[in-house]
């Protein structure tokens, strides 16, 4: 009935590959916009002076106040 008699044919295996690409292209997706960034190393964190010069960068402290964190840290 309908052409059931000619097997599971090219369909099948097109049908698996096409889930397994989707699946693994929406894994990629959510884990790119929710998970670490391209440049966080697993199990890293941000050294002091490197968190100062973040926020150094970003406008959050001062010129005095940056000179002054590094100068204490580089003690």
């Amino acid at each position: 009935m309908w052409g059931a008699n000619e097997g599971m044919g090219w369909w099948m295996l097109f049908g698996g590959v096409f889930w397994v690409l989707l699946i693994g292209t929406l894994v990629y997706l959510f884990s790119s916009a929710f998970g670490r960034g391209a440049g966080d190393a697993p199990g890293r964190s941000e050294t002091p002076l490197e968190v100062a010069k973040r926020r150094f960068a970003a406008g959050e402290i001062s010129q005095e106040e940056y000179e002054r964190i590094r100068e204490t840290l580089l003690r």
